[in-house]
């Protein structure tokens, strides 16, 4: 369901017509929504179009209207009023001053503004995982597959750690290209049936910088990860793919408030000779 509310953002979604097909009455249908995902569906296209003007306001030069229009508003005013109250701040203002302007060229150093960088070791990961095929910022599409196929099966784990592992490098493959995993920390030998698949996150040395706010402005913070801070910190990126671990969730946590460690594989340092 969450895949088919990804895939039609720009139309009008009929949900009575898919409690249909589900052979559910539109208020049964509703209700296992809300129980498996934990907000209605209602509200998932709401976010998910506003989560999508974010990007197009942090990432585009798009004028504020047209935004406006694409996330299904029928005016720049009312846009304006949903978008503040969801992200903090009016369009305007947060496409000037949102958190991924902290990362502007230049505006950072490793401790300025509460951001700091944590050169952690992790061991490695066992988990379970729904393979995503597009642009990063849509990997939500795939985690919705994960979930809902778990509540389907009454398997949803007590404790959830949700990490993604993108396997390509979105400054040299197109969006539409882009391979990435949206996964579960899980030890045990379970789910290993379509769609999930096994899989280990490699352990070893990351450098970790703990983002507070939308996952829209992530794109902003990985360009100053690469290029100010990896450059200054005499580490090398290793061939490992990139990893983000999300804390909170999207679905209970306003986008201002949301916390996501931004995990940057380094190459291991040789130890200094006796």
């Amino acid at each position: 369901m969450t895949s088919y509310i990804h895939d039609n953002l720009d139309g009008e979604l009929d949900f009575d017509r898919i409690a249909e097909v589900a052979s559910l009455s539109p208020y049964h249908w509703h209700r296992i929504y809300h129980a498996c995902r934990g907000e209605t569906a209602v509200a998932t296209a709401r976010r998910l179009r506003l989560q999508r003007a974010s990007v197009s306001l942090a990432q585009t030069d798009d004028p504020i209207a047209q935004i406006a229009t694409k996330a299904g508003y029928s005016s720049p005013a009312a846009f304006t009023r949903a978008f503040a109250d969801a992200y903090g701040l009016p369009p305007a203002t947060y496409r000037e001053r949102g958190s991924h302007a902290d990362f502007r060229p230049g505006q950072l150093t490793t401790q300025q503004g509460g951001w700091s960088i944590e050169i952690q070791r992790f061991d490695a990961i066992p988990a379970f995982a729904v393979r995503h095929d597009g642009p990063y910022i849509e990997i939500g599409k795939a985690f919705g597959i994960l979930f809902g196929q778990l509540a389907a099966r009454g398997a949803l784990p007590e404790r959830i750690e949700m990490i993604a592992v993108y396997l390509d490098d979105p400054t040299a493959v197109p969006p539409e290209r882009l391979r990435s995993l949206a996964a579960l920390a899980a030890p045990g030998g379970e789910h290993r049936d379509p769609p999930f698949e096994r899989v280990e996150i490699a352990g070893g040395d990351y450098a970790v910088l703990r983002h507070k706010g939308p996952y829209a402005d992530m794109s902003a913070a990985y360009q100053w990860l690469f290029g100010t801070w990896l450059p200054q910190s005499g580490r090398e990126a290793d061939d490992r793919p990139v990893v983000e671990k999300y804390l909170n969730s999207p679905q209970d946590t306003k986008p201002s408030d949301l916390l996501t460690d931004l995990c940057l594989p380094l190459r291991s340092i040789a130890p200094a000779p006796d």
